[in-house]
């Protein structure tokens, strides 16, 4: 009986870490932070991913229903997105812009990477990736009256399958600063292909019931068989793109880093905003 109590607050401690460390919700729990604990906590990021998708999706309906503009509400819908996140995956994908583009050797780009401040490519980086957010998201917005209700719960399953991602990145991709000390992607040393397993199973599991929650609720229109491509189609579209961007960036850097994750987790977010607009408008 302890050892399975040990092991559901083991479990508990790293559903709670794993929220901690990916967004900035009231998690009251105080937790030791370690190697063995961080390991644990990745299983748990498409989860994290699938419950920030749900609260955007709702902030987005509610604004929506309060009659506010297309654009005006994708842009609230976009700050509470950003605002959930704490900017973490933002800050990473302004500092690899900043290193990636830099042009410079290897050791000169990872410096760069870690400097606290932001140069131009980085700038123009998170602009331009807000622009695409945003004009994604008013045009799903947009579609009130018969598509809404086909399209826009359907959001959540894209920092879902954008996190799902960052685990297979840990896993498939070298560190880039395996010599060097400091970090937060060298916490991850150790994620190895039964924690990715496992998450894709959890991220699988989720996008299928949700669909199947949302077909149930009438919200869209599907059989369990079209569910299970559905999400498929999101998670292939996260893995193709995430592995060219991957290779792209290890090439570079000998490796990828914590910035490079958050980079491809906000990267992949918009292609599959993409995916589903091209969805919708079918």
């Amino acid at each position: 009986m302890r050892a399975v109590v040990a092991l559901i607050g083991a479990w508990g401690a790293a559903c709670a870490a794993a929220f901690q460390f990916l967004t900035r919700l009231p998690v009251p729990v105080r937790l030791e932070y370690d190697d063995a604990l961080f390991r644990r906590s990745v299983v748990f990021y498409p989860f994290v991913g699938w419950v920030l998708g749900g609260l955007v999706a709702v902030l987005g309906g509610m604004l929506t229903a309060l009659g506010l503009p297309p654009t005006v509400a994708a842009a609230l819908t976009l700050c509470g997105w950003i605002a959930l996140t704490g900017a973490l995956h933002l800050d990473g994908l302004m500092d690899t812009a900043d290193g990636i583009f830099s042009h410079r050797s290897r050791e000169r780009m990872l410096e760069i990477m870690k400097d606290s401040r932001v140069g131009a490519m980085g700038v123009i980086a998170c602009v331009l990736l807000l622009l695409i957010k945003w004009s994604l998201l008013s045009e799903l917005l947009g579609t009130s009256g018969e598509r809404l209700p086909s399209s826009w719960p359907l959001v959540s399953l894209a920092p879902l399958w954008s996190r799902w991602f960052m685990v297979a990145a840990i896993v498939g991709w070298p560190y880039a600063r395996a010599s060097q000390s400091g970090g937060l992607g060298g916490f991850f040393r150790g994620v190895g292909w039964r924690h990715a397993g496992v998450q894709t199973a959890l991220a699988l599991a989720l996008s299928w019931l949700t669909i199947c929650g949302l077909t149930a609720a009438g919200w869209i229109s599907s059989t369990p068989g079209e569910g299970l491509r559905l999400a498929l189609a999101f998670g292939l579209t996260a893995g193709v793109l995430g592995a060219v961007m991957s290779t792209y960036i290890a090439r570079k850097l000998g490796g990828l880093t914590g910035d490079t994750y958050g980079a491809m987790n906000e990267t992949i977010e918009a292609a599959l905003l993409l995916l589903l607009w091209m969805m919708a408008v079918r």
